[in-house]
């Protein structure tokens, strides 16, 4: 329990790392000429109006900033449009390296207020620049972050970056990890280069993102300041990056808002296969089209949890054999706090419905019910009496059909070829994907697609171990699991909600994700839960993210006022 609540933060110390590095931009060093192309040009606006709880508010926009100097050409033709198709982007110079920043008219003349840095790429795809306040827009401040942030007085950013999917103007693919880390670093890092000129404070970034861009904010917040990200932000010109290479700005954030994050993919088809199979989940739910491959996959994951060196609260060690205990207790956690939250907050009895609506694809909402054969709730107490774990599971697996197996590196695997999976976020941007998991790669049996075991005659342990491979570095690089508890900067404060529905990651990600960020002294203000009969989705708690946000700010104080560069 004591995980979850928010301790007080009585000062923000400097990173850590900060005494490691040359003098931040804004201290008063000579100015790089490269940072001096991307000043921030505090005059070049357009105002709009929207409504924010029925009440008019003028907004600053500042369209479509390039965060770096270095852009990578993207072609105007990119896959997603309507019906699978494709789509044509007007800004093929730097729609994908670029962000849009929102001004309330509190804040126009305000560099202290927080900034609101919202990260849109579900999946893991590229997102390209888009605009979250638009004119003559109406935004209601308990349902929208958007129009909270506003309300709020924060400068809410929407930043663009690579990633997978992205198609670059020369063919290629551009986005292969770790770009989309790389770009959220570069654009945290012009906030920082330009922060005596912008509104808002670049010491109170707060990062959000949902799925794959609950993933991204969380590797933002645990990676800060990292130097082995620094080749890859000289690349494209990031800001604080000399002719040496060496950074002069940092890149740490305030803050992270995580909802449901795609994360720890190199370890993730393991913690999947084994939350759906310890207790037959699919095959219960007829799921289970690989039953010797999802075995397999499974009997890795005991050792992986192990070497994690995990502890629950109480300092009881996090395994495979307590997992679902630990799980447990933070599904009854999560109902309990729902009770309490509302007298209107009902659970319905064991043999009630679940009343549960869920959008279409496409089409409008559609409500479907499901019988409660798992949860037993003492209605006088709002106490969980019991939780069938194996009933549990099966309800989550009947909200949406589980993943294939593999359910993150599928494609090549077992002739493969249609797959969606995060399989092409990795691999030179020559090639259309590479396996990242040993059970992928030496499982491949796609010919000539470059990857695996039947085209370069080498097995995972072989080919990673030489010198020259590089998707072992991809999968590290956007891992946050890899950096908490290291030399890196972790944003004090993090707030991550998973969905009690949510059937996109295993349950395990997330908890071995709080637990983590727990053991770092770094941070001092964790808020984590499983969020009550929720599925994968994110913003769905606007009031209370808001709250948390802005009681961390109270906490922290006034941050220090930007100096000039030059």
């Amino acid at each position: 329990m004591a995980l979850a609540s928010s301790l007080v933060l009585a000062t923000v110390a400097m990173p850590t790392s900060v005494a490691l590095a040359a003098p931040s931009a804004g201290r008063g060093h000579a100015v790089d000429p490269q940072d001096a192309e991307l000043d921030f040009d505090s005059s070049r606006y357009t105002t709009i109006t929207v409504t924010v709880d029925d009440r008019p508010v003028n907004v600053r926009w500042y369209k479509e900033i390039c965060y770096v100097a270095n852009p990578v050409a993207a072609a105007a033709q990119q896959p997603g449009g309507p019906g699978g198709g494709t789509t044509t982007i007007p800004n093929t110079a730097c729609g994908y390296q670029s962000m849009n920043v929102f001004v309330p008219e509190s804040a126009f003349g305000d560099q202290r207020t927080p900034v609101f840095f919202a990260v849109n790429n579900s999946g893991w795809m590229a997102s390209y620049v888009k605009a979250g306040v638009t004119e003559g827009a109406s935004y209601d401040s308990s349902t929208s972050n958007v129009g909270a942030a506003l309300k709020a007085g924060y400068v809410f950013v929407d930043v663009a970056n690579r990633s997978r999917g992205l198609v670059g103007a020369d063919g290629s693919s551009p986005g292969k990890a770790p770009a989309a880390a790389v770009d959220a670093k570069a654009a945290v890092r012009y906030l920082r280069l330009n922060d005596a000129a912008m509104p808002g404070s670049a010491e109170r970034i707060v990062v959000n993102g949902t799925s794959g861009g609950g993933a991204l904010a969380s590797l933002l917040g645990a990676s800060g300041n990292s130097a082995e990200y620094a080749p890859h932000l000289a690349a494209i010109g990031a800001a604080g990056i000399d002719a040496k290479g060496r950074s002069t700005l940092r890149d740490d954030v305030f803050a992270v808002n995580a909802y449901c994050p795609i994360t720890d993919l190199g370890n993730a088809d393991i913690a999947y296969e084994w939350l759906y199979n310890v207790l037959g989940t699919r095959d219960a739910t007829g799921s289970n089209p690989s039953p010797a491959d999802a075995a397999a996959i499974a009997e890795r994951f005991a050792a992986y949890e192990r070497s994690l060196g995990l502890r629950n609260p109480d300092g009881a060690r996090l395994t495979a054999a307590t997992l679902l205990d630990t799980i447990e207790q933070e599904v009854v956690r999560s109902a309990e706090t729902y009770l309490e939250a509302d007298p209107a907050h009902t659970i319905p009895p064991l043999g009630g419905t679940f009343e549960i609506t869920s959008g279409g694809s496409g089409g409008p909402p559609a409500t479907k019910s499901y019988v409660n054969d798992w949860i037993d709730v003492d209605t006088a107490t709002g106490r969980v009496r019991s939780v069938d774990m194996t009933r549990y599971l099966a309800f989550v697996a009947t909200q949406a059909t589980l993943k294939t197996t593999p359910a993150f590196d599928a494609v090549g695997v077992d002739g493969n070829t249609a797959g969606r999976t995060e399989t092409n976020l990795f691999g030179p941007p020559t090639q259309e994907y590479l396996n990242y998991t040993e059970y992928g790669w030496n499982h491949n049996d796609v010919a000539g697609d470059g990857s695996g075991l039947d085209d370069t005659g080498l097995t995972w342990k072989q080919y990673t171990a030489k010198k020259s491979t590089t998707v072992d570095d991809q999968v590290h690089l956007i891992n946050p699991m890899d950096f908490v508890g290291t030399r890196a900067d972790t944003a004090p404060n993090c707030y991550v909600r998973h969905g009690t529905r949510d059937r996109d990651t295993a349950f395990t990600v997330s908890v071995n994700l709080d637990r983590a960020l727990a053991a770092d002294k770094q941070v001092t203000n964790l808020d984590y839960r499983l969020a009550w009969n929720q599925p994968h989705a994110g913003n769905y708690d606007v009031p209370e993210a808001m709250a948390w946000i802005a009681d961390a700010v109270r906490k922290a104080g006034a941050p220090p006022a930007p100096r000039r560069r030059g």
